[in-house]
């Protein structure tokens, strides 16, 4: 179940930030810079992700279960970082190293942080059920 949940999680995620790095790219980053672009859209990723976890947690049972959940989250880590290397190499024609250099940038830095936001949510919301329910 966790693996089907985190796939789940991670997908909507990933088309979520597609269309925000869209609006970022275009619209954002020619007037603020990409640091500051990736800064004002992290806070809507995060808040989205936060919502997608609990639905596709809540979807699957594993709201109260945090090894499950904490399996589920790598899974989204592992699914989200997949296709958005799959993207880069195939739509942005980026190399596999130019992919992974990206995150020694400051702009690529706050995106792993948010990616590694994400896939510890499931593990928090489960957490702060299981101390709800005792």
């Amino acid at each position: 179940m966790c693996a089907k949940a985190g796939c789940l999680y991670a997908l909507l995620v990933f088309a979520i930030g597609f269309a925000l790095g869209a609006i970022r790219i275009l619209l954002l980053v020619p007037r603020l810079g990409e640091a500051a672009a990736v800064s004002l859209e992290v806070p809507f990723m995060l808040a989205a992700s936060w919502n997608l976890s609990r639905w596709s947690a809540n979807q699957h049972d594993l709201l109260t279960d945090t090894s499950e959940a904490l399996l589920m989250g790598a899974i989204a880590l592992v699914v989200l970082m997949l296709a958005e290397l799959g993207t880069a190499v195939l739509l942005f024609r980026r190399t596999v190293l130019e992919y992974f250099v990206g995150f020694l940038t400051v702009p690529g830095a706050i995106g792993l942080a948010g990616q590694l936001c994400v896939a510890g949510f499931p593990f928090l919301q489960a957490s702060r059920s299981r101390v709800g329910t005792c």
